[in-house]
C-alpha cells in the first residue's frame, strides 16, 4: 500500500490510514478499513512522511510502538503486523531538532536509512535513466524514438536537475511527445 502524505489533507489522511467507524464524522455512512489494516501482513509505503501533522505523527508512533491502532471513531484496538517504509525530501533529523517532527517518531523510523543523493550529484545515472524513460514513453504513446542524440545527452548532463528524477522523467516524456518525425 502506498500513501502520499503530502497529497491528502490531514483529516482525510487519518481516515485513509486508520479507517473509520460508521458515524465517526459527517459522511461516514459505514465502516471503512484503512490502508494500514488493509496491508496486514504486507508493506505500507508512506511517501513524504515529513509532511505529517503532529497528531498523525503521534498516532503513527503508537502504531509502531504498540503494533495496534483504533479506527477513527472506534474504541476497539486492532492488532497490526506490517512493514513500514517511508520516504521524504525533508531532513527528519534536523526537523526533529527544530521541533517540526517528533523526535521519538524519527528514531522509530530511522532503523535502516538510505540516503539517495540528488541527481546532479550522480550524473552517471542520467544517461541510463534518460534511455529508460525514452523507451518507456515511446512505447506508451506508440512513437518510435531511435534514442538520444549526443548533443541532447550533453545538455542533459549539464543541467542541474533541481526536480531530480521526476523532472528528468517529465523532460523526457515531453521530448518523446514533441519529437519531430522524419
Amino acid at each position: 500500500m502506498a500513501i502520499n502524505c503530502a497529497a491528502i489533507v490531514d483529516t482525510l489522511l487519518e481516515s485513509e490510514l486508520f479507517g473509520h467507524e460508521k458515524g465517526a464524522f459527517t459522511g461516514a455512512v459505514g465502516q471503512k478499513k484503512g490502508k494500514l489494516e488493509s496491508a496486514e501482513g504486507g508493506t505500507v509505503f508512506l511517501d513524504e512522511v515529513g509532511e505529517l501533522a503532529a497528531p498523525l505523527q503521534a498516532k503513527l508512533l503508537r502504531v509502531l510502538q504498540e503494533r495496534e491502532f483504533e479506527r477513527v471513531g472506534g474504541t476497539r484496538p486492532i492488532k497490526l503486523d506490517i512493514r513500514l517504509i517511508t520516504a521524504t525530501n525533508v531532513d527528519l533529523n534536523e526537523a526533529s531538532r527544530a521541533g517540526k517532527f517528533r523526535q521519538d517518531l524519527y528514531y522509530r523510523l530511522n532503523v535502516v536509512s538510505i540516503v539517495i543523493p540528488p541527481l546532479r550529484e550522480r550524473t552517471e545515472d542520467i544517461p541510463l535513466l534518460a534511455a529508460y524513460f525514452t523507451a518507456r514513453y515511446s512505447e506508451k504513446i506508440k512513437r518510435r524514438v531511435a534514442g538520444i542524440s549526443p548533443k541532447a545527452r550533453a545538455c542533459l548532463l549539464r543541467y542541474p536537475w533541481p526536480g531530480n528524477v521526476r523532472e528528468l522523467e517529465n523532460a523526457i516524456e515531453r521530448a518523446v511527445v514533441l519529437v519531430r518525425r522524419n
